[in-house]
C-alpha cells in the first residue's frame, strides 16, 4: 500500500526534485501541493509548483498557494544569483501552466486532507513551516489527524547554512518552526545532519535529460545546473544540488537507512542565533531556564544516512520510465 502524501515546499531547484521523485515513485501517492515563500515570494513559488506539474503531465494536481510572510520576522531577500529569478536558474522557455492554483488556501488544503484520510497522510515540508502552522490554527487537532509530519530543516550538530547555527527553512520563519515542534505531531526532522552529507550530484540530472528528451527532465536538469553551479562556487567537492526534500520522502520509504534521535526541540526566534533548533540531550534534569518543561513533545531526528543506498534509489526512480 502507497504513501498518501501532501508536498508543502517552495520550489527551486532541490524541491522540484522532491515533487518529480514524489511522482516518480510508485509508493508516493502524491495527493497535493502546497506552497510558500522561501527561496522564492510566494507567487512564483505557487507558478513554479504549476509549472513543473504541467510539464511533468500532471496538470491536474491541486496546488494551493500559501502564506506569503513569516508569521513575525522580516522577511529574507530572495537570491537570484544562486537560483535565477524565478528560482529554477531562469528557465529559458515557460510554457503557461494549463491550470491555476486550486481556490483553497494551503492551510484549508492541509486541513481538509488530514481530516479526509485520519492517521493515513504524511505531510511533507520541504520549506519553512508558516502553512503548517496556520493549518493547526484552522484545526487543533491536526497532530492527531496526520499519520506523519516530515521536516526538511533544521540540525541537531551539523553546521548552519545562513548562520553558524541556522538552517534556511528554519531561519525563515523561526516562530512557525518552534510552534510546530512543540505542536504534538508525530514529526521526524530531517536537518543538515544529513542533508549536507547528501547532495544529489549535478551529472545525475544531466545524464536523465540526455538520455530521454522530456521538457519536465530538461527543465530539472536546467535549475539543478545553475544551483549547483552557484553551490560549487563556494563550497569544495563536484556540482551537486542540496537534497532536503528527497531525504524526507527517502525517509518515508526507507527509515531503516536514517540514524535517528528522539528528544524536545525548539527553535530560536531571535538574536544571533535566530532559526537555530536545540535538543535537549539532558532530559532528566530539570533547567532553571523556562521554555524546557517535562510536558513539551518529544520529536524524532535524524543524525545520519545511508546515503550511498538512498540516493541510489533516487537514481534509479528518476531514470525508468516514470513520464508519458
Amino acid at each position: 500500500m502507497g504513501h498518501k502524501i501532501l508536498l508543502d515546499c517552495d520550489p527551486g531547484a532541490d524541491d522540484a526534485l522532491a515533487l518529480y521523485f514524489a511522482l516518480a515513485h510508485p509508493e508516493l501517492d502524491l495527493l497535493a501541493v502546497t506552497t510558500t515563500y522561501g527561496r522564492v515570494p510566494l507567487a512564483q513559488a505557487t507558478r513554479n509548483a504549476l509549472l513543473l506539474c504541467a510539464l511533468a503531465g500532471r496538470a491536474e494536481l491541486p496546488v494551493c498557494s500559501g502564506v506569503p510572510t513569516p508569521l513575525r520576522k522580516v522577511m529574507g531577500l530572495h537570491d537570484p544569483q544562486s537560483h535565477g529569478s524565478d528560482g529554477l536558474g531562469d528557465l529559458p522557455e515557460q510554457m503557461t501552466p494549463v491550470h491555476g492554483a486550486d481556490e483553497r488556501s494551503a492551510a484549508r488544503c492541509i486541513v481538509e486532507l488530514a481530516r479526509a484520510h485520519p492517521g493515513q497522510l504524511s505531510l511533507v515540508c520541504a520549506g519553512p513551516l508558516g502553512n503548517v502552522a496556520q493549518a493547526l490554527r484552522l484545526e487543533p487537532r491536526l497532530p492527531e489527524l496526520l499519520g506523519r509530519l516530515v521536516v526538511a530543516g533544521g540540525s541537531i550538530s551539523a553546521p548552519g547554512e545562513v548562520s553558524p547555527v541556522a538552517e534556511l527553512n528554519f531561519w525563515l520563519d523561526p516562530h512557525a518552526a518552534d510552534q510546530v515542534l512543540t505542536a504534538g505531531f508525530p514529526l521526524v526532522m530531517l536537518g543538515l545532519d544529513v542533508s549536507q552529507a547528501a547532495p544529489l550530484p549535478l551529472a545525475w540530472t544531466e545524464a536523465w535529460a540526455t538520455g530521454r528528451s522530456h521538457p519536465a527532465l530538461a527543465a530539472l536538469a536546467h535549475a539543478v545546473r545553475v544551483q549547483a553551479t552557484a553551490r560549487a562556487s563556494y563550497e569544495s567537492g563536484e556540482p551537486a544540488c542540496p537534497s532536503g526534500g528527497l531525504l524526507a520522502l527517502l525517509w518515508l520509504l526507507q527509515p531503516r537507512l536514517f540514524q535517528t534521535t528522539a528528544g524536545r526541540m525548539r527553535a530560536v526566534t531571535e538574536g544571533l542565533a535566530e532559526g537555530q533548533s536545540i535538543m535537549d540531550r539532558r532530559e532528566e534534569l530539570a533547567y532553571a531556564q523556562p521554555g524546557w518543561e517535562s510536558e513539551l513533545p518529544r520529536i524524532e531526528a535524524a543524525l545520519s544516512f545511508e546515503a550511498q543506498t538512498g540516493l541510489e534509489l533516487v537514481r534509479r526512480t528518476l531514470a525508468s520510465d516514470w513520464l508519458s
